[in-house]
């Protein structure tokens, strides 16, 4: 990078470039057209890692392609016959860019990101039917044991039952003997989600398949792996609270932000009308 500044400031002063301009502290690489390119925008435009030879042909293209936009900039300006239509366009996005810049900054201050759990599950009660489930769901337990474990009879007659003692007793036999338990009785898991656990073609191919299979053994090589289902939600009714609460969060933030910005817009209005900081003129025609 040294190396390429020591010529680029060399070509500077071969071309002669004799008049005054004041950079600010900054230091000059490249002139066109009275605009300059300075060390510190191409040292900001590094991407971050890159070293040696490869910061040099980064550079190199980076001061190229500045160079180019200047002079094409330069071209398309004197060419265009309409410049007081763009002016007018960069205008109206500066005053839209300011407006946003502003309001974004206000919502952050007065509002924040924080949504009560209770405003969401009032949303989520009112708009149930907005959010349905894209794939099957399912509440249940998930025990998975090398197949060489002693007392497998045990592990089939517990899984498939929805009792406190039942479920004692097979998370003391998990934790001796159990490389995966999972009790999901009282949250939903996507069918999906299980499609890796269990060497089990028919869980890709048929949706409903633990609809009519409420208990499912299956092995392998090495592992047999139990699944009780308790309860399932198929594909199309509502949504599961707890996997559309980051979109429940979202949309009701937007809201919050709509209704905070229209409603200082409302008090600016009053505010001015009061104030009698709004003329109206009547045209010369009415």
């Amino acid at each position: 990078m040294d190396k390429l500044i020591i010529l680029l400031m060399g070509l500077l002063l071969l071309n002669g470039c004799t008049h005054s301009v004041n950079h600010q502290g900054k230091t000059p690489l490249v002139e066109v057209d009275d605009a300059f390119l300075y060390k510190e925008d191409v040292d900001a435009a590094l991407p971050v890692g890159i070293h040696g030879k490869d910061s040099m042909r980064f550079a190199e293209e980076y001061i190229r392609n500045w160079v180019e936009d200047v002079l094409l900039y330069g071209k398309a300006e004197g060419n265009i016959p309409d410049n007081e239509k763009i002016d007018r366009q960069v205008e109206a996005y500066r005053r839209a860019l300011i407006m946003h810049t502003y309001q974004e900054e206000l919502v952050r201050q007065k509002l924040g990101n924080e949504v009560t759990e209770a405003e969401i599950a009032a949303y989520y009660q009112s708009h149930a039917g907005q959010f349905q489930a894209e794939q099957p769901y399912i509440q249940g337990l998930f025990v998975k044991v090398p197949l060489q474990t002693r007392n497998l009879n045990r592990v089939r007659k517990l899984y498939k039952q929805n009792t406190q003692d039942a479920i004692d007793g097979l998370e003391k036999f998990s934790i001796a003997h159990a490389v995966s338990y999972d009790y999901f009785y009282d949250r939903w898991r996507p069918v999906s989600e299980f499609v890796s656990k269990l060497p089990l073609e028919a869980l890709e191919t048929d949706a409903d398949y633990l609809r009519r299979n409420k208990d499912v053994e299956v092995r392998d090589t090495a592992y047999c792996y139990f699944l009780h289902v308790e309860r399932f939600l198929p594909k199309g009714d509502p949504l599961p609270l707890e996997y559309a609460k980051n979109e429940i969060r979202e949309m009701i933030i937007n809201l919050k932000r709509v209704e905070f910005i229209n409603q200082m817009k409302r008090d600016l209005y009053r505010e001015a009308s009061e104030n009698n900081d709004i003329i109206y003129y009547k045209p010369d025609n009415e």
